[in-house]
């Protein structure tokens, strides 16, 4: 049983050391793991057959319409959005409003909480990192805890609606209703929410293993 599964095992060890040693990007890595992942599943655990593939490759381009169509429209958001000026106007209003180092992280969380639930990640870092890492080091913190913090909460906006592009991968996936998810995805939601919170507000979660290697 271990023998039959070092193949699938190995993958772990191909994508993650391929993006370790510059051998691909992080995105070349996931085209890398699906063509490893189809030549096991044909040749070796002989679980899919030459006959599977166009059925595969249908469901693969419907899946991929989708996330492609999410992302667009985001994109669309982030320009009108950067356009506006309305990220710099949520920078100006936020530090109009107190004082308090507590508060103010408070609300920046809040505010990529809802920008990641309808704006992919990419454009949000681009736009709001920016605007709002001035504040934070400004309020002490280290340009690494933000990084995490700022990353960590667009995470969470990848598996909520309504743009949650692995929250509509899962489903498709799973062949599940996201009304049937979400019951069960918003008990481990708010486990994260807390774990942001003790990221934001507890410098030493982040800090601790750089420091310990001497890198910052």
């Amino acid at each position: 049983m271990f023998i039959e599964a070092i193949p699938c095992l190995a993958l772990i060890i191909v994508v993650i050391g391929g993006i370790v040693f510059g051998v691909f990007t992080a995105t070349e890595g996931s085209v890398v793991a699906v063509v490893y992942s189809l030549v096991l599943s044909i040749f070796f655990y002989k679980t899919i057959t030459w006959k599977d593939l166009p059925g595969i490759f249908k469901e693969s381009a419907e899946m991929t319409g989708i996330i492609v169509f999410l992302i667009g429209t985001s994109s669309i958001m982030s320009w009108v959005m950067a356009f506006t000026g309305l990220p710099q106007l949520v920078s100006d209003t936020l530090l109009g409003l107190t004082t308090n180092k507590y508060i103010i992280l408070l609300l920046i969380n809040i505010i990529l909480l809802i920008v990641g639930t309808f704006m992919d990640m990419t454009p949000a870092v681009l736009i709001f990192t920016p605007i709002f890492l001035p504040i934070c080091q400004s309020l002490g913190m280290h340009i690494i805890q933000f990084g995490i913090m700022i990353i960590f909460n667009l995470c969470i906006g990848t598996v909520t609606p309504p743009v949650g592009n692995t929250l509509f991968v899962g489903v498709k996936v799973g062949k599940v209703t996201i009304e049937s998810v979400i019951k069960i995805l918003s008990v481990f939601i708010l486990a994260i929410t807390i774990a942001l919170l003790l990221v934001t507000y507890i410098p030493q979660i982040s800090l601790f293993l750089p420091q310990l290697f001497g890198i910052i």
